[in-house]
């Protein structure tokens, strides 16, 4: 694959004889996948050549190649000597170089250990559990992780040291480090972690009951939502003929016109749409699978961007990134950061954190001012309880100022 990015034979051939030319060579193949434009693939294979060099003169063979190895070829940059290597930006040696030892991992090259860290036994365990008994995906376990880790360094990892008064102070002192949103994610990931605890048997049934609730009052605020005419603005920040504006605007009537969140954006597959029946099937939270009715407006859109702006890559994922490498975005953030763009594209300010929530926020209380029941929007956002589509009620406020009582009069003192 060398030749794709080359034109000189000589050059080839010389990537090719050297050291480590098998492994230039499957890094050539894999930035080619991927969709890498020329000029950029030789630029990251110029930065493994150059690793390559420094390594041997180092006496490190690419099988012992780790994250320090590449701090030590980032100190190495700032007093480069090394024959036939100009100068290049640091930074796009080192992400060459990060690149070339992911491949060199996934080829299995490297025999060595691939982190400086493990995570503790018992998270790993954990992590696996949740995946095959509750489907719980990464992104979450990933927010789970972050106050287990923390527990099982304070604890150790003998389950048997937990006790109810160490528990209730590590969610104390948790709740007074951080905010209310931050503290309620700890309790929720320790009672998770104690149920899988329980299961396998590694103690007390009673020991839940340890986690304190922390006080919270349902629907005591409003949720942040745009009016009708502002999000057609920001859909019509994606006008253009452009791959981008293809994929961006099939994204934004998504969530717009379906009230879908970002997470279920990632897991759209080409496989969920039925275009002959009209309609789209989402995987929701706990991988619950629902179907939509794919409308008229959605479907073009989607369409014009499978014909003339998705990249074309061996992946059934719907919507893909639109600079290589070619592949999935990494976590719904992503999503948002999208409708972010067309928001200051369109001049209109995000109400509130999680710009794509806001979208699905605006289309159920567009879908209650044009006279939806509260059981409609259930359905279609796919909420499990009528209780949380509840909080939509106080937007209808002509509604509410047909029911509402005057304040009674009170004599002064």
């Amino acid at each position: 694959m060398l030749e794709q990015f080359f034109d000189g034979a000589k050059r080839v051939q010389a990537l090719r004889d050297g050291p480590g030319g098998p492994s230039l060579e499957r890094f050539a193949e894999e930035l080619y996948h991927v969709g890498y434009a020329e000029i950029t693939a030789r630029r990251h294979i110029r930065a493994a050549e150059h690793l390559i060099y420094w390594t041997n003169q180092e006496g490190i063979p690419l099988s012992n190649l780790t994250e320090k190895v590449l701090e030590g070829f980032d100190r190495h940059l700032g007093r480069c000597q090394c024959p036939r290597y100009g100068c290049t930006h640091r930074l796009d040696l080192l992400n060459g170089a990060r690149l070339f030892l992911k491949q060199l991992r996934g080829a299995g090259v490297i025999t060595g250990s691939v982190a400086e860290s493990t995570d503790p036994v018992l998270l790993t365990a954990f992590c696996q559990w949740m995946r095959q008994h509750r489907g719980t995906c990464d992104l979450t376990l990933y927010n789970y992780s972050l106050s287990i880790r923390d527990l099982l360094k304070r604890f150790g990892e003998d389950s048997r040291r937990f006790d109810a008064q160490s528990l209730r102070q590590f969610v104390l002192e948790k709740s007074q480090r951080c905010g209310w949103a931050a503290a309620k994610q700890c309790t929720t990931a320790l009672r998770m972690f104690l149920r899988f605890l329980i299961t396998e048997g590694k103690c007390s049934d009673d020991l839940i009951a340890a986690i304190p609730v922390l006080a919270h009052w349902r629907l005591s605020s409003l949720p942040r939502y745009l009016q009708p005419e502002e999000v057609e603005r920001i859909i019509a920040s994606c006008e253009s003929d452009s791959p981008v504006s293809k994929r961006d605007r099939a994204i934004l009537l998504l969530l717009a016109r379906l009230g879908l969140r970002a997470g279920d954006i990632l897991r759209l597959y080409l496989g969920d749409i039925d275009w002959e029946e009209a309609r789209i099937r989402v995987s929701g939270k706990g991988r619950r699978q629902a179907w939509l009715p794919l409308t008229q407006e959605v479907g073009h859109a989607v369409v014009a961007y499978l014909q003339g702006g998705r990249p074309r890559i061996d992946s059934d994922v719907l919507f893909i990134r639109a600079r290589a490498p070619f592949r999935a975005f990494a976590s719904h953030s992503a999503i948002s950061v999208i409708v972010a763009r067309a928001m200051r594209r369109a001049g209109i300010k995000c109400p509130s954190r999680g710009a794509a929530h806001v979208l699905r926020h605006s289309a159920a209380s567009s879908l209650l001012r044009q006279g939806a029941s509260l059981q409609d929007i259930a359905a279609l956002l796919r909420h499990r309880s009528i209780e949380t589509t509840q909080i939509y009620a106080k937007v209808d406020v002509p509604t509410l100022r047909q029911i509402a009582q005057p304040w009674p009069e009170v004599r002064p003192c």
